[in-house]
């Protein structure tokens, strides 16, 4: 069944702007493409509420998610509706498990230098010329000022909430692996990708690949939504 629609969901502390030069290559494809745009608040809110714009769209979705996005649309694929995923550079838990375990098993990424803790328990990363240099060091500026200006915090809940039973056990999946990533390890990637049976590309560049290479997210996409037409 061919999907009519494509969701992008955004991964922790981002906003829909994630896809601001992936959504019109997607349009133009002839696709209807729509953004999302989560509070951040727990892994279960933002499934809540991914799930409510899915049902609010006719035919057949495509969820794709980035980064923590990827928890969020391997829950939210159990939706009706919903016939393939898409994880970019994104995290694909098994049932019961959390963003943090997945994390923890394996060596810090350069990233955890930059990340700073509030008050209340909650994540965000500081954005220095460092960061830039060494994490998003392929982000052109201008991305860079959007993100600094619109990147939010997020609570502590996303990645400590338990996912439920992943919809990448029953619906084709697809997995774009960031090969130089310094904030999801890219044998994290591999290693999800490998348990959840995904047909698998890799992309030089950092954790910010739907900004840098946009181009590529966007045909990865279109070549996802093909397979699942052509099945």
């Amino acid at each position: 069944m061919s999907p009519k629609n494509i969701v992008l969901v955004h991964g922790a502390g981002g906003t829909a702007t994630t896809w601001s030069n992936v959504a019109p290559l997607l349009s133009a494809a002839g696709y209807d493409v729509t953004l999302v745009t989560n509070p951040m608040r727990s892994l279960a809110g933002d499934v809540a509420h991914t799930a409510a714009v899915v049902r609010e769209l006719s035919g057949p979705v495509l969820l794709v998610g980035h980064s923590y996005g990827g928890a969020v649309i391997s829950n939210v694929g159990r939706e009706s509706g919903v016939v393939g995923l898409v994880y970019i550079a994104a995290f694909g838990p098994d049932e019961g498990e959390t963003v943090n375990q997945i994390v923890e098993r394996y060596p810090p990424a350069a990233v955890s230098k930059y990340m700073r803790r509030g008050p209340n328990g909650e994540w965000s990363s500081e954005h220095t010329a460092e960061y830039w240099a060494e994490i998003g060091w392929d982000v052109p500026v201008e991305q860079r000022v959007v993100w600094d200006t619109e990147s939010r915090q997020s609570d502590n809940a996303i990645f400590t909430e338990p996912t439920g039973v992943p919809a990448w056990r029953t619906l084709p999946s697809w997995y774009l692996v960031a090969t130089e990533d310094r904030t999801l390890r890219p044998e994290i990637q591999r290693d999800m990708a490998a348990r959840m049976g995904a047909t698998v590309a890799e992309l030089p560049g950092s954790h910010f690949t739907p900004r840098a290479r946009p181009a590529e997210v966007a045909a990865f996409v279109e070549r996802a939504a093909s397979r699942v037409a052509a099945a």
